[in-house]
């Protein structure tokens, strides 16, 4: 690839020659646009900068652009369009970001504006809305009927008005459309585009007294004035009390919140209009910052003598090493280790990016890293608004933030002086996007980052990725591990509990085995926590009829529809499908329709009635969609609100609780006869993580309890002994035997259509195309995945493995993009569409 040029904010000499500029637009199209820089605009364009342009037939969308080069060579092929309309003044791209859009665009098979479009927060692209004005050229009022005279004679009142707005003033009824189309056709109005910035900066309303009364003595003067008027001296003095203008006057330039005074029972409101309205005060505006200043006291960290070691061996790697893997047990204080290593990144100047897989688990490590960095510190991810998303970026631009703790999206952050990256928990499946594209690993663009940067990367996990540990045992990676957990705390204890027997035994209750039951009661009297695992939402998988065996089913994807006991309902988990839940068998008519299987909405429900008196939360994407609630719930966890804890995998991962001592475990044998070849290594990584939420305070051992109907599985052994490296060695030699990563690159190509027969035509083409050039050992498939319809669409995937070190990938992807071109260019696949997925989890 070729090196990137990092000069990149100089313009051209715009003296005599025209301005060319290559755009980014937020598009799936394969180029650059190329667009003529209007002469007033050419001293003000910068690489990285956004502009506003006009796109499609007749310019009929408006789009956000990014500049990625400017020149003077005009387009061959079509006419180049003039920029509407330039957005920055100084750049909100850098050129690493730049420099990685077309590397992502590349590597995972997609194009840049695809990049541009889920790199960039929503805030930071325009929006436009179409409106209406009176055209002040109209002659012909005789065209018009009596109700658009009348309608126009108010629209020439207003400078212009939204068609909502323009509906609210004709009247509820009203065909909007139809009459602006009569109205444009008449000339009597014009439509057009109003663009606007989504970003929108938090404004505070606040007050200070005029400057007339700065002074002391002037000031005297209209405290004696108000004597007559006792609630107005009153509001004055209120105001002086809040702002010490006898100390210094310079105080009552930055005035008070407006809010403080307006909240104060105490004082006449009138009073404070009525001194509004005298200009003895007055009101304005100011921008204030979304992420107040915290001002957290900022706490010491002392790292144990294992910590310690564990620090200084990191240093030492990275002396000959840019990524190191730091290998530490489930409690064992990385994140202390962590800690110490931002702050050393900090001291000497350069900026710091800490990856985290889940927001669940921003929400705990967040506040014990404010307690440290303070408001130096920003948080970037989804549950944000746009506004605090751009004000986030902006800071990173401005120097504001140096360091920002964030989910896989913080990648796409403008950095320009990175030091470190870490990425926790670097095993976890959530670095992985999988729709839209680019469907990228952020562990992967975090050391590619790193590598533009010159900055340091550390991998820390108990459990690492398959990968991840043979590239440190190949000595591509360094390595340091850390076995002892934080305060001499102990690994949990670790038992199996054969639901088979119990069933035979007739000792289960419900999903519960009488050993959990017994194990939860006793917790509670010692007034400790518990955690309950199960990887699946809802009430119940599905609901079947007994009699005929009919199952509810999604209309759109070849899925059963999961039971919400909750809001009473059956939905799709893939696109969304939602049914009411039928009284009756729609197939036979029989009354005997039951749910079957469990989610964590149905164990909730049977605790309740287990534990009548205790308190019982689940924490599952449905009880955590609000922007708050993950806070909310881990901080009331965390205070002793709840005793059990019912979630999903996101409870499973660096969450950190001193007085959970039990965690249950359902449905082990399933995540663990996954039709996947990672299976066994994902079960061994998210049962670990679960387990190892138990006893992580020192001189109590914590218990875990797994229920599984096959106890002898070697898999539940190795998890028993803590026995990763046992784990990594059979696995690694399973997947050297049969070609799969870390020995291969995996490419999967998904090719989807409404109809199955167009959908497998297109899949057994291409697929032969495929195996013809590059061989069937490399070409799997086509094949129908476990899913065979989402969304009314039918698939068919393709498994592309080439060995590691002997390919040219480059040359294949472009091989194989030639190849998809081919069959998108066939006339009767043209409605076809096919989904690359480089490095396929």
């Amino acid at each position: 690839m070729e090196t990137a040029d990092y000069s990149l904010f100089s313009t051209l000499d715009t003296d005599e020659v025209t301005v060319f500029a290559d755009l980014i637009l937020p598009i799936p199209v394969p180029r650059l646009f190329t667009y003529r820089v209007p002469r007033g605009m050419a001293d003000l364009l910068r690489i990285g900068a956004r502009v506003i342009v006009p796109f499609g037939k007749k310019n009929s969308r408006v789009l956000t652009a990014i500049v990625a080069k400017l020149h003077n060579s005009p387009p061959t092929a079509y006419q180049a369009r003039y920029i509407s309309e330039v957005l920055d003044e100084y750049p909100l791209v850098t050129g690493y970001q730049l420099e990685l859009f077309r590397w992502m665009a590349e590597y995972y098979m997609c194009t840049i504006g695809e990049v541009m479009n889920i790199a960039l927060p929503s805030g930071l692209k325009i929006s436009s809305q179409s409106k209406v004005q009176y055209n002040p050229d109209f002659d012909y009022p005789e065209l018009l009927t009596d109700f658009e005279a009348v309608l126009l004679a108010e629209l020439k009142k207003q400078p212009a008005l939204s068609y909502d707005e323009l509906g609210r003033l004709a009247g509820e009824g009203t065909n909007v459309p139809a009459l602006i189309k009569s109205l444009v056709g008449k000339q009597a109005v014009i439509v057009f585009e109003e663009v606007k910035e989504k970003y929108i900066p938090k404004m505070v309303r606040k007050i200070r007294l005029h400057r007339n009364y700065e002074e002391r003595e002037q000031l005297l003067v209209l405290l004696q004035r108000l004597e007559k008027l006792p609630k107005q001296q009153e509001v004055v003095m209120r105001y002086l009390s809040h702002v010490p203008m006898q100390r210094s006057p310079e105080l009552n330039q930055k005035g008070l919140d407006k809010t403080i005074l307006n909240q104060d029972d105490e004082l006449s409101q009138s009073s404070l209009a009525t001194l509004v309205k005298n200009q003895v005060f007055e009101t304005f505006e100011v921008i204030q910052p979304r992420f107040a200043d915290a001002h957290v006291p900022q706490a010491e960290i002392r790292l144990t003598e294992h910590q310690q070691r564990a620090s200084d061996a990191i240093m030492a790697q990275f002396e000959s090493r840019n990524v190191v893997l730091l290998h530490g047990i489930t409690g064992s204080g990385k994140t202390e280790v962590y800690i110490n290593l931002i702050q050393q990144a900090l001291s000497g100047g350069s900026q710091v990016l800490y990856l985290l897989p889940e927001i669940a688990l921003t929400t705990q490590i967040v506040v014990r890293l404010q307690r440290v960095f303070g408001d130096k510190m920003g948080i970037y991810h989804s549950k944000f608004s746009d506004n605090e998303r751009v004000e986030v970026w902006k800071g990173v631009i401005s120097g504001r933030y140096q360091f920002v703790v964030g989910v896989r999206s913080s990648v796409f952050l403008p950095f320009d002086n990175l030091g470190l990256l870490i990425v926790d928990e670097e095993h976890e499946t959530s670095y992985k996007q999988h729709d839209p594209a680019p469907r990228y690993h952020a562990r992967d663009v975090a050391i590619m980052l790193a590598h533009w940067q010159q900055a340091k990367v550390l991998l820390g996990s108990a459990t690492p990725a398959l990968e991840t540990y043979y590239q440190a045992k190949q000595g591509r990676y360094g390595l340091v591990e850390l076995f002892n957990r934080f305060g001499n705390a102990t690994l949990p204890d670790i038992r199996l509990v054969d639901t088979k027997r119990e069933k035979q035994q007739k000792s289960m209750k419900q999903e519960f085995s009488s050993v959990l039951l017994e194990s939860l009661g006793q917790n509670m009297e010692r007034r400790e926590q518990s955690i309950l695992f199960q990887n699946r939402r809802g009430y119940s998988p599905y609901m079947q009829c007994e009699d005929c065996d009919w199952t509810a089913e999604c209309d759109n994807c070849a899925v059963s529809l999961t039971y919400h006991q909750r809001d009473a309902e059956l939905r799709c988990h893939y696109c969304g499908h939602k049914e009411q839940v039928p009284r009756t068998c729609p197939a036979c008519g029989s009354t005997k329709v039951k749910t079957i299987g469990f989610g964590t909405e149905k164990l909730e429900d049977q605790l309740q009635i287990f534990f009548p008196d205790s308190k019982i939360l689940r924490m599952d994407l449905d009880t955590t969609r609000a922007k708050n609630a993950y806070q909310q719930i881990i901080q009331e966890f965390e205070t002793g609100g709840i005793d059990i804890l019912v979630g999903t995998q996101m409870i499973t991962k660096g969450l950190d609780f001193d007085n959970v001592s039990l965690v249950g475990i359902f449905d082990a044998d399933r995540l663990i006869r996954f039709p996947d070849f990672r299976a066994t290594e994902r079960s061994f990584q998210m049962l670990t993580q679960v387990s190892g939420r138990a006893g992580r305070r020192a001189g109590r051992q914590g218990t875990v309890l797994i229920q599984t109907a096959n106890p002898q599985q070697s898999i539940l052994q190795r998890i028993i002994q803590n026995d990763y490296i046992g784990l990594y060695e059979e696995e690694i030699q399973e997947r050297q035997n049969f070609n799969y990563p870390p020995f291969s690159r995996l490419i999967k190509l998904t090719i989807r259509h409404t109809d199955k027969r167009i959908s497998q035509q297109a899949a057994d083409r291409l697929a032969a195309e495929l195996t013809d050039a590059l061989g069937s050992s490399r070409v799997l498939g086509p094949e129908e995945p476990l899913i065979e319809r989402i969304r009314n669409q039918f698939l068919y995937d393709i498994l592309i493995k080439l060995e590691r070190d002997k390919v040219n990938v480059k040359a294949v992807k472009a091989f194989i993009q030639e190849r998809i071109n081919d069959i998108l260019t066939d006339k009767g696949l043209r409605q076809v569409s096919i989904v690359a997925d480089v490095d396929c989890l």
